[in-house]
């Protein structure tokens, strides 16, 4: 697998992601990979085409097992408290199956930073390898302090915010956002009811 590093927002927003499937951040519907085929989806839906699954096999047991420890590992650097911390961490991820960089040429024949991952390499440790990359490029491009707890009440969601305005609120913006939406809006509906 060859990681772009100029690509880095898209491996943020996979590593963000992949911590918020727990069912410590989804308290109210539970573990979202619950099994092989979840990962399979959340790799497809994040294109991520691990040599492991591209190769033919599909995510199994164990690398779902590694994955959910990994999880934990990719938690615990975006809550780090400091950028050395994070970037010392982001690097034990990225090396855990990530080479030495090299330059290819992009579909525009323009010279691209990509990292390559060892060629056998669990998937697990390629998606540590992603993950990495992603956290190192968001500390590199715009900050730690875009390592960021979900604003929601009650959720204990975390996530790198790659996002040009650097607003970002929620983990998960199509869940917490609209679930706050709608008790703000409730609130407010009530609060008419009541002043009538």
């Amino acid at each position: 697998m060859q990681i772009p590093i100029t690509g880095y927002a898209a491996a943020a927003n996979a590593a963000s992601d992949l911590v918020n499937t727990s069912p410590t951040v989804r308290a109210t519907t539970g573990e979202a990979l619950p099994d092989p085929d979840a990962l399979a989806a959340f790799l497809a839906g994040h294109d991520l085409r691990l040599d492991a699954v591209a190769g033919g096999r599909s995510p199994s047991a164990e690398d779902l097992w590694e994955v959910h420890l990994l999880r934990r590992e990719v938690r615990g650097i975006l809550e780090t408290e400091t950028e050395e911390q994070a970037v010392a961490g982001a690097a034990v991820l990225t090396g855990r199956a990530a080479l030495r960089p090299v330059l290819l040429r992009d579909g525009d024949d323009r010279w691209q930073w990509h990292v390559p991952t060892a060629a056998g390499a669990p998937l697990a440790d390629e998606l540590a390898a992603v993950a990495g990359i992603g956290l190192l490029g968001t500390v590199r491009a715009l900050g730690h302090e875009r390592f960021r707890p979900c604003a929601a009440p009650g959720c204990r969601g975390v996530f790198a915010d790659v996002s040009r305005s650097g607003r970002r609120l929620y983990c998960m913006p199509d869940l917490c956002g609209n679930r706050l939406n709608v008790a703000n809006h409730r609130a407010r509906r009530q609060a008419g009811s009541e002043a009538r």
